[in-house]
């Protein structure tokens, strides 16, 4: 029945997904922003202890709740991490009613032919069960597509399904995240390449099996009507892939049936010398601006 009542908010219920998967490479930035320098911290271990007690803070604030924040990705030792006493995937949808997912890749390969694929990913079949049991109902995968090339798109579209493929055989919902930077020479051109090969790809899948798509917000509003369509697809989410929150939530607003999964966005004011009044002030705001962004086009 969790799973169930789980696949049923992902599918239908009105919000958005926050992002807080920040990982090793991507998290010193991530506290900087936060607040905590480099040299606050040492090793690894130090660093992830910051990083897990902010993440335990948004979580426990009074505004991250599924009536709006419909579901959260989840970094590994996030997800082995605890939030109030309780293991935080069961925290996030027992008491706050927010389905966990988790990002399962293990960063990226340098570019070539204008693509960033995703690394090997060692261990995934032993990870994904235990993700299961701990409550998680899916995953997420992200590569990056820089330039407008067309084998470069189908091999990175190719391997995100191969992925997809994979986790779905273990029952759990896979978040496809193939992104295109915002900072492109031809973002435009990558992302009709993109939707091209998506739909090749949704065109494939075996019949009732599905996926959900993690995509940059693109240049020409409701551009991914027809992915948002498909019946290979459970639901669209974007991805704010350096926008700023207005901006994001701006360009988020003109694409009909797109949902936010925002990371930088949603945090962006959070400091960790607010007082708690403070930071849930300026989550609430966060979530409520990003929510509304998520149901404008009803």
């Amino acid at each position: 029945m969790t799973q169930d009542a789980m696949a049923a908010q992902m599918l239908n219920k009105p919000g958005f997904i926050a992002a807080l998967d920040q990982s090793g490479g991507s998290t010193p930035g991530a506290l900087r922003l936060y607040g905590i320098p480099d040299s606050a911290y040492s090793g690894d271990d130090e660093m992830f202890r910051l990083m897990h007690e902010m993440r335990v803070r948004i979580m426990t604030a009074p505004a991250f709740t599924g009536d709006k924040v419909i579901g959260a990705i989840l970094f590994e030792k996030t997800m082995d991490g605890q939030a109030q006493g309780k293991p935080v995937p069961e925290f996030l949808w027992r008491e706050r009613g927010v389905v966990p997912f988790l990002k399962v890749d293990k960063g990226l390969q340098p570019e070539a032919d204008g693509v960033s694929l995703m690394k090997p990913i060692p261990g995934l079949d032993a990870l994904l069960p235990r993700a299961k049991a701990l409550g998680v109902y899916g995953t997420k995968a992200r590569s990056v597509a820089n330039l407008a090339s067309q084998s470069g798109i189908a091999a990175l579209v190719a391997q995100q399904f191969e992925l997809g493929a994979q986790i779905s055989a273990h029952g759990l919902m896979p978040i496809l995240e193939p992104e295109v930077l915002i900072k492109s020479p031809d973002k435009a051109g990558a992302e009709r390449i993109l939707r091209a090969e998506i739909l090749k790809g949704l065109d494939r899948l075996p019949a009732g099996q599905q996926v959900m798509l993690k995509l940059t917000i693109p240049e020409e509003p409701g551009f991914y009507a027809e992915l948002i369509a498909h019946k290979g697809v459970a639901r669209v989410v974007a991805l704010s892939g350096g926008y700023t929150r207005a901006d994001a939530c701006r360009r988020l607003a003109a694409n009909p049936g797109m949902i936010a999964s925002f990371s930088r966005a949603l945090v962006e004011e959070l400091k960790r010398d607010m007082s708690d009044a403070q930071f849930n002030a300026a989550l609430g705001k966060a979530v409520d601006e990003i929510y509304r962004a998520s149901v404008a086009q009803g």
